[in-house]
């Protein structure tokens, strides 16, 4: 369950802070939406009119700073699907140097979209996954 999705992006004005770096909070808007764009490109429509993920949890571990013209890679991939939940880990590195900037999970329920309720994660996401 380890089908890695990624995308490689330049680190613009808007995500740097007063220490002239990436702000913390961006790091994790940025796991939030791979999480969003990997749903959105695995899951077919009808399970997505069907299911919502929220999240339930995150941590974060930043390994090194970033700078606005950075080229950076986030990963994201599937730890575990079980019950209601699933754990999503990510990693930022700059390819230039190689060097690991965040780690990062989340753990993730699934929820009816019509009740909101949380349900069992079917096989048919299982296997997008």
């Amino acid at each position: 369950m380890k089908r890695k999705f990624s995308k490689t992006f330049v680190v613009t004005k808007a995500a740097i802070d007063d220490l002239n770096h990436v702000n913390n909070v961006v790091y994790l808007q940025w796991c939030m939406d791979i999480a969003e764009q990997h749903w959105e490109e695995r899951a077919v429509q009808s399970v997505k009119d069907e299911y919502v993920w929220v999240a339930l949890n995150h941590y974060i571990s930043y390994k090194a700073a970033s700078f606005e013209g950075d080229e950076l890679v986030i990963e994201t991939w599937i730890v575990s699907l079980e019950g209601v939940k699933s754990e999503r880990k990510y990693k930022i590195y700059r390819p230039k140097d190689n060097k690991t900037i965040v780690e990062a999970k989340t753990e993730w329920c699934l929820l009816k979209s019509e009740t909101k309720r949380p349900s069992r994660v079917p096989k048919e996401i299982q296997d997008m996954f």
